[in-house]
């Protein structure tokens, strides 16, 4: 069963930026690209944990900003040499409203 939960107006990210949002006592950072693409995903990178949102946004990416790890928005994994990835979560925007669907 899967839940769509309310978390934020499109407008509240900025173009290539991140909000962090809590939701069952977990930390999402919210991305959003230049082309209003949407994507979420555990704000802890999978390296030492270092805070993605507010690392810099490129393309479908985001670099850590501790090591500069670069963590694909689009499946949490981390670009090759490094391993490992981070849990993602789906998004709809629906009337400017950013929706995350959570597992129940």
């Amino acid at each position: 069963m899967s839940n769509w939960v309310k978390v934020l107006l499109l407008e509240d990210i900025p173009k290539l930026g991140a909000r962090v949002v809590r939701a069952k006592d977990k930390e999402i950072g919210v991305f959003r690209l230049a082309d209003d693409q949407v994507y979420a995903i555990n704000n802890q990178c999978p390296h030492k944990g270092g805070p993605l949102s507010q690392g810099i946004v490129y393309g479908d990416k985001v670099a850590c900003p501790l090591h500069s790890w670069k963590i694909s928005l689009v499946d949490g994994k981390a670009e090759e040499p490094d391993v490992g990835e981070t849990a993602c979560f789906k998004t709809k925007v629906e009337d400017g409203i950013v929706y995350l669907e959570l597992k129940a």
